[in-house]
């Protein structure tokens, strides 16, 4: 992985909030000899965090 960046923006639309992530990531791979694989997979998790009420 050469490079990994991630942004996240909140939309409200109405009565909706949406989620976006942009996710920006480059992977390189180089070989003398035999087989390479660069890949561009991608794992997210997304949690809600819990606010504290006072």
């Amino acid at each position: 992985m050469i490079r990994n960046r991630v942004k996240t923006y909140k939309h409200r639309i109405g009565k909706n909030r949406y989620l976006v992530v942009k996710v920006f990531q480059a992977a390189a791979a180089k070989t003398g000899s035999g087989n390479a694989l660069a890949t561009n997979a991608l794992n997210i998790k997304i949690s809600k965090r819990k606010h504290k009420r006072h």
